[in-house]
């Protein structure tokens, strides 16, 4: 366990956390997490929805440095769904436009803290200002051997599901890959997560109890968190409680615990 504080400047606000608690050995490797609650939290704070947004990319900002200080390996985040393009044109547009802003300010700071971007998602339909920023923060940190951030951008769980049974079948098809050879590794090297393990561990901000489409295949076994704060409200206290009930649990995979 850890025996000292976790401190870090965020915007004007220093944070100092007590991570005394903290097992490490039952930190969850991979952690999902359903960025949720946005633009209700900016209604709350009788602020634009576009204002939440903004606002939940500092807190992912935030969220990823404690990760990465109690040994997280990957954190995978839902930014913007297959279903959010049917949101009005401005909240998307603000969306995309913030996606592009962050993919420039943040890359910087991520790379000198060794930190991996990864993308998961359709880039079918992005804006090609979005797609090269991508493109970039891929190259630039392709490298980095510290915590992997991936990002799922233009996601959706069934869409991947879809796209891999697709790409599968074509295979098949091509004489490349033989029906009896498929399991469930050969799937997964389907997925837009390929070479990554699984979540242990799904956080779902915001109040709603639902998985909304995210990572369907992946998140099987994944123990589950949550909590009535909207996203922007997440602190990094909140996270490391999530991190701790996760370390109070027995995982069983649909088995059973033998003693």
């Amino acid at each position: 366990m850890f025996n000292t504080l976790f401190k870090f400047k965020t915007g004007n606000t220093n944070l100092n956390l007590d991570l005394s608690t903290i097992d490490l050995e039952k930190v969850p490797q991979h952690i999902a997490i359903i960025m949720d609650g946005n633009g209700r939290w900016a209604r709350a704070q009788g602020k634009p929805r576009t204002f939440g947004h903004q606002a939940g990319a500092e807190t992912l900002k935030n969220i990823v440095k404690t990760a990465d200080k109690i040994g997280v390996k990957i954190i995978s985040a839902y930014a913007f769904s297959t279903e959010n393009w049917k949101r009005p044109v401005t909240e998307v547009n603000f969306i995309m436009e913030l996606l592009s802003r962050y993919l420039t300010s943040e890359i910087e700071e991520f790379h000198k803290n060794n930190v991996q971007v990864r993308f998961m998602g359709s880039r079918e339909g992005l804006p090609e200002v979005v797609r090269q920023k991508m493109e970039h923060a891929e190259k630039v940190t392709a490298e980095n051997t510290g915590i992997i951030l991936n990002l799922a951008i233009n996601y959706g769980g069934q869409a991947e599901i879809l796209h891999a049974v697709k790409n599968i079948v074509s295979d098949v098809e091509s004489g490349s890959l033989k029906v009896e050879d498929i399991d469930a590794q050969h799937f997964e090297d389907y997925l837009y997560t390929k070479g990554l393990p699984a979540p242990d561990l799904l956080i779902r901000p915001g109040g709603d109890l639902r998985i909304s489409n995210f990572m369907l295949w992946q998140i099987a076994y994944a123990e589950i968190w949550t909590t009535d704060v909207y996203w922007p409200a997440f602190t990094p206290e909140m996270f490391l409680e999530a991190v701790k009930a996760y370390g109070g649990r027995e995982r069983r995979y649909g088995g059973l615990i033998t003693k």
